[in-house]
């Protein structure tokens, strides 16, 4: 008995054995090709994992596939073999996993074929002639063919006013024929690979770049550079020496908006294909540059975290920008991390892999401290351009106008008439973080989060960000009656206002979510900001990465002691990160820069080594805390999380788990629990939400343990009352 066994996308962690399509000859499907599938009532697509010549299953309850998808694997062997180690790791189904390797098109079914690839055309000895005078609409479509000897696709057709249902009717009277469009792939070698040459090189850069080998094998390496030290530099000519070995490249970054600038950047250096993969994208986008990665026509692939799935077909580097971001992991569904996953593609794929950061993450950090990682620092900022200068501005006692400072305004008027640029940062959206009554005191509360809802002007409204709830501005308080509804505090729109009351002849130029929806909305800000002239950009950590402002001078930081008290052990760390990449977009041209932080806490010592000392220094003093504290990377987690419609349920539901397991499972003597607790914010969209921590020294222990945890909690029925998950190596725990 021969049989298929699929991953298909559920939420069962487990394949599923069908019996193969007839006159199917099993011998020739590989693992990795799809498999069209009856699922309870619905029609799924399967991607085969294995053939296997047995089942615990009787043969009565087996089903048939329905359709064979494909002749060949969507992904090469190594990365169906990391998508499949992934899951298992992270805990995930497998199914879901495998899917969320592939794009949009091809987990619906779609061929795996580019937009185009499939042509239509008159046959040899088709004429008009051929058809009955009554056949009109066939005469029409039959011309538009012999009009395009070499081939027109069923899209032009229709944007041509033919119509496609006929094709297949003259095909059947031979008429037309439908043929594969041959694509032509162009050789690196002998190619000119650049269109600008490259830029000169500091002693660092240059160290640094002989340093990275396409030839070297799996080489991870720590790129640790200052804001301004010229990392992309690096990585444009580490990749010269890639392109012009055959290979091909892949650069993530965290943020979509980082992703046309980048991409721009890369298409102005080199004369080879350089493509995009980002979910601001048309399916059928992706879909096709997944494809030109995978057939070797795309040289270069800028994307974000889903990218790291992408096949190549002469993989020759990895670079990860700005690897401290949060960005990089996955936060619901399959929570993985694109950096992780990054170093052990490479490893398998026996490549180079940069990770790059001015402010690395404490783990990554640690592995280049202990050898573990190729450690490569850049201290200079490239060309003649200095550090900026630190200035904490206590701002106890002092009043304030929409969040600033009298000596800040005065600051900020005296840099714009200097004719340099303001960069000022506010990490809230929205007009205000809250609206309240000024005479009973209510607040405007999320109904369905523990959150308050943001109070928008443009277009005016409230609008929680946790949830996406959005309510009408309420004309009197809903308690009292009154109309004396106040915002409380500064967002990005308040600020804007401020400054442009303050500051009515300079532009005021807001960046954040709300601002930048529309499309090629940040390419337009940042023609306008690069144009030169004076002007104050207003905004939230959009602003904090990867951007190049050669004429701000001043950067205002208006409330730096976000995160100084968090009680995620993290707070500090994301903290000074913030800090510095905000700090780092002054001064980066032969201008020198300022930064300015209100607070009020002048005088904390973590503040003071950070401004001082710098970040190593910081992330050396912050590293012994977590040695100490027996915190990552010195001990490894896992969260199960769990949530619930009713109050107090996912809470329960964890308490019993964990006296269970505690009663029926021998735990490893490094493995602890601390636990239940409610989330930090514990109802969000109309959930209640807890979570279990699960702590191990040994990596290995604490995976045996949260495979024993899935089999255990799959088969329990309360589990079946709440929405549980595990989170392996969380970033947000408390």
């Amino acid at each position: 008995m021969e049989l298929l066994r699929l991953a298909i996308p559920s939420p069962l962690r487990r394949l599923f054995d069908y019996f193969p399509p007839r006159d199917i000859d099993v011998n020739t499907l590989r693992p990795g090709i799809r498999v069209r599938v009856p699922f309870g009532n619905r029609e799924l697509i399967g991607i085969l994992f294995e053939v296997v010549h047995e089942t615990e299953l009787p043969s009565s309850r087996i089903k048939a596939a329905l359709e064979i998808l494909d002749q060949q694997p969507l992904l090469p062997p190594h990365l169906f073999k990391l998508a499949s180690w992934a899951a298992q790791y992270y805990q995930h189904p497998i199914g879901d996993a495998l899917h969320q390797a592939i794009p949009v098109l091809l987990r619906k079914g779609a061929p795996c074929e580019h937009a185009h690839e499939h042509l239509w055309r008159a046959c040899a000895e088709a004429h008009p002639d051929s058809l009955g005078k009554t056949a009109r609409r066939q005469r029409e479509l039959l011309q538009l063919l012999l009009e395009h000897p070499n081939g027109i696709s069923s899209d032009a057709i229709r944007a041509e006013g033919g119509n496609t249902q006929l094709l297949k009717t003259l095909q059947e009277k031979q008429l037309a024929e439908q043929f594969v469009n041959p694509r032509q792939l162009q050789p690196l070698s002998g190619v000119q690979l650049l269109r600008e040459p490259s830029l000169p090189l500091n002693a660092e850069q240059k160290n640094a770049l002989d340093r990275i080998s396409p030839d070297s094998g799996f080489n991870p390496i720590l790129l640790e550079g200052i804001t301004g030290s010229g990392k992309t530099e690096v990585y444009l000519q580490a990749i010269e020496k890639v392109l012009a070995s055959g290979a091909q490249a892949l650069v993530l970054v965290p943020e979509i908006g980082l992703t046309p600038q980048t991409v721009q950047r890369f298409k102005a250096r080199f004369a080879v294909p350089v493509v995009a993969l980002n979910s601001n994208m048309t399916d059928r986008q992706r879909l096709d540059a997944w494809l030109k990665a995978r057939d070797g026509e795309a040289c270069i692939v800028i994307g974000t975290r889903s990218a790291i799935f992408t096949p190549f077909k002469q993989p020759g580097i990895i670079i990860v920008d700005e690897e401290h971001d949060a960005s990089f992991k996955q936060q619901d569904g399959y929570r993985y991390s694109a950096r992780d996953l990054a170093v052990i593609r490479a490893q398998r794929e026996k490549i180079p892999v940069i990770l790059g950061s001015a402010t690395p993450s404490l783990e990554t950090l640690n592995n280049a401290i202990h050898e573990r990682y190729q450690w490569l620092r850049l201290t200079q900022r490239a060309g003649n351009a200095k550090a900026p200068g630190f200035e904490l501005l206590d701002i106890r006692h002092e009043p304030l106008q929409d969040g600033l400072a009298p000596g800040l305004i005065r600051r900020i008027g005296e840099t714009l008439a200097s004719g340099t640029q303001v960069l000022v940062f506010l990490n809230r959206r929205g007009f205000a973080p809250s609206l309240h009554c000024h005479d009973c005191g209510w607040i405007a509360d999320c109904q369905r989060c523990d959150a308050k809802m943001t109070l928008h002007r443009s277009p005016p409204h409230l609008h929680c960000h946790h949830c996406d709830s959005q309510t009408a501005i309420p004309y009197r308080c809903p308690d009292c009656g009154s109309d004396q509804l106040k915002p409380v505090g500064v967002g990005t729109e308040r600020s804007e206002d401020s400054l442009n009351r303050l500051f009515p002849g300079y532009p005021v130029i807001r960046v954040d979510r709300d601002s930048t929806q529309r499309k090629d909305a940040m390419k337009h800000i940042m023609e306008q900001v690069h144009h030169g002239g004076p002007c104050i950009l207003v905004g939230t950590q959009m602003l904090a990465k990867g951007h190049h402002f050669p004429k701000v001078t001043l950067v205002v930081i208006l409330n730096a002691d976000g995160g100084l008290f968090s009680a995620d052990f993290r707070g500090m760390e994301r903290t000074a990160q913030l800090i510095l990449q905000v700090a780092g977009r002054a001064g980066r041209a032969e201008h020198p820069g300022h930064v300015v932080m209100q607070t009020h806490h002048a005088d904390h010592p973590t503040l003071q080594h950070l401004i001082h000392q710098g970040y190593y220094a910081f992330a050396l003093q912050e590293l012994s805390t977590r040695r100490q504290a027996a915190l990552p990377p010195f001990r490894h987690l896992a969260l199960l999380r769990a949530e619930a419609t009713q109050q107090g349920r996912a809470e329960a539901f964890l308490g019993a788990v964990r006296h269970q397991l505690e009663e029926d499972i021998l735990l490893h003597d490094d493995a602890h629990w601390l636990g239940p607790f409610p989330s930090p914010m514990e109802k969000r969209a109309g959930m209640h939400r807890a979570q279990l921590l699960i702590q191990s020294e040994q990596r290995t222990s604490l995976h045996q343990l949260l495979t024993t945890l899935c089999t255990y909690l799959e088969q329990q029925k309360e589990a079946r009352k709440v929405r549980w998950s595990i989170d392996v190596d969380p970033i947000d725990v408390f």
